[in-house]
C-alpha cells in the first residue's frame, strides 16, 4: 500500500504465507511504480519478510526495509486497517469455489473498487486514484 493515497500497488495470493508471496507484491509495486529514489517498504516481522530472497530483492529494488517491533500491530496499523475492510467487505461469510474464483474477487476488490472507488477519510473521502490523480494534475499545472 502507498501511504500517500492509500492505493493497493503491489499483492499476491497463495495457499501458504512464503517469501514468493511477499516477492511478487513487490515486483508488481516496483513495475506499477518505476521508483527513481529509494522507497520505503514497512513490514511486520513476518520470517517472509527475513528471508535472503527478500532481502536481495529490496537491495536490487533499491527499496529499505522498516520493521514493526515484535507484536506490535499499531506500528502497521494502515495496513491492518485494510485487511480488515477486505475480510469484512469481501471475504467473511462468503465461501469460493475455487482458488481461481477467490483470486478474481480479490483482483475485483482491489483494482475495480478499493483502489478506484472506496473513499477514505485520509483522502478527503475520495478514492485512493482519484486523490492521487488529483495531485499529479495539481502538481503538473504548477
Amino acid at each position: 500500500m502507498d501511504l500517500f493515497a492509500r492505493n493497493i500497488v503491489g499483492w499476491s495470493m497463495g495457499s501458504r504465507i512464503t517469501d514468493d508471496l511477499v516477492l511478487d507484491a513487490l515486483t508488481m509495486a516496483y513495475w506499477r511504480r518505476k521508483p527513481i529514489d529509494k522507497v520505503m517498504l514497512h513490514s511486520d516481522q513476518g520470517s517472509q519478510y527475513k528471508s535472503n530472497r527478500c532481502k536481495r530483492l529490496l537491495k536490487t529494488l533499491n527499496i529499505e526495509p522498516s520493521m514493526s517491533r515484535r507484536g506490535n500491530c499499531h506500528d502497521n496499523a494502515v495496513a491492518e486497517s485494510f485487511f480488515a475492510n477486505l475480510k469484512k467487505e469481501k471475504i467473511r461469510k462468503r465461501m469460493y469455489k475455487s482458488r481461481a474464483d477467490a483470486r478474481l474477487a480479490m483482483f475485483n476488490y482491489i483494482e475495480m473498487f478499493y483502489n478506484p472507488k472506496r473513499r477514505h477519510t485520509h483522502n478527503n473521502r475520495v478514492a485512493p486514484t482519484v486523490y492521487e490523480q488529483g495531485y499529479l494534475t495539481n502538481q503538473n499545472s504548477v
